[in-house]
């Protein structure tokens, strides 16, 4: 039985991946789940799940629900503070850490998790854009794992199996387009924070990273995680639109064979993945993809004029170094800003690259 750890729990990844944990009952157990400031949702989950220890990394936010806890008779066990999950997840008791905290915020989570020599089941693709160099030569040095949650990268890395690393010669990250992808420039000037948090095709998903999608910024992060994770030149990432979001991203070798990994728009997938892997299991899925209901798979190229953050994705993965850090914190800032209605929204990008 694996014991695992959810960091993020009351955020839409972290949600899925307990509906996914109570469904692989058997298989694995739910140790420990961890959230910043929601102490409401959290003790829903603490009751529902029974984790044997429960983690808020807010003091105030911890007070609360210690407070609304009184003299329950719950027998999981409470901490506060980041501390308190890094002791946690590098405790013999856990095996795998699924990471689901949004920003630069997951990264000494993520630290910790590899240098204990534990699999890192990861959606915070900010810890490889800050730091993937440190993260893939963590992960060797103390025969951790880095497995994926991203839809297009853990796409990749079940496609990638299908030959050697050294037999890729170019990957194809796909993009839904965002809500704007049929935006004039001219209409992107007046792009409102409501239409770019209105997203075609995946829904529930965190306020930042819904406007990531809109800018294509998401892309761009994604383009300096696969560059660590899989060990590419910038020159071997290619970005293809693909608004059905039913090809997740496709991996091309040297033979001219191209390796395609599909499924419907569901995190679920790539949770139970990295958590099973290498193996395949079950599950109860209730909608399964049918491909004549789908009829057409479009594809087109992304117009880097009205979406210029590709371009910073390129040349963060091609120069290194602390690029993606400056990179990734200024597009924190400047979402946050566009959030709070202080910003347009090509403002994003502009911010981002000064």
């Amino acid at each position: 039985m694996k014991q695992i750890a959810i960091l993020g729990s009351t955020g839409s990844v972290g949600r899925d991946a307990l509906a996914v944990a109570k469904e692989l009952n058997g298989y694995c157990s739910i140790y420990c789940i961890a959230a910043n400031t929601n102490w409401r949702l959290l003790l829903e989950q603490i009751n529902e799940y029974k984790p044997a220890k429960a983690v808020v990394i807010d003091k105030s936010a911890y007070s609360e629900l210690k407070r609304s806890l009184g003299s329950s008779r719950i027998s999981t066990e409470l901490f506060c503070g980041v501390d308190a999950v890094k002791d946690i997840i590098t405790s013999k008791e856990v095996d795998i850490v699924l990471s689901a905290v949004a920003g630069a915020s997951g990264l000494p989570f993520s630290i910790a998790t590899l240098k204990a020599g534990k699999r890192l089941a990861l959606a915070n693709k900010e810890s490889l854009v800050i730091a993937g160099g440190l993260l893939t030569q963590l992960a060797n040095k103390h025969n951790g794992e880095i497995i994926p949650i991203d839809s297009e990268h853990s796409a990749l890395f079940q496609a990638i199996r299908s030959g050697s690393k050294n037999e890729v010669k170019k990957i194809f990250l796909t993009a839904s387009g965002g809500p704007f992808r049929k935006y004039s420039i001219e209409q992107l000037k007046t792009a409102t924070r409501e239409e770019a948090l209105r997203h075609p095709v995946w829904n529930g998903m965190g306020r930042k990273i819904t406007i990531d999608s809109a800018t294509m910024m998401n892309k761009a992060l994604e383009i300096v995680e696969a560059h660590w994770l899989f060990g590419l030149r910038h020159q071997q990432i290619e970005i293809l639109v693909h608004p059905q979001s039913i090809v997740h991203s496709m991996v091309e070798f040297c033979d001219g064979s191209v390796i395609a990994q599909m499924g419907l728009p569901d995190m679920k997938l790539p949770i139970q993945y990295a958590l099973t892997h290498p193996e395949r299991m079950p599950n109860n899925v209730n909608h399964r993809l049918n491909l004549a209901e789908v009829g057409n798979l479009t594809f087109e190229s992304p117009d880097y004029e009205r979406f210029p953050a590709l371009r910073l994705g390129y040349r963060a993965a091609e120069n290194g170094g602390t690029m993606g850090a400056v990179m990734n914190a200024a597009n924190e800032v400047a979402v946050g800003r566009f959030l709070d209605e202080s910003v347009r929204f090509l403002d994003i990008v502009e911010i981002t690259k000064d």
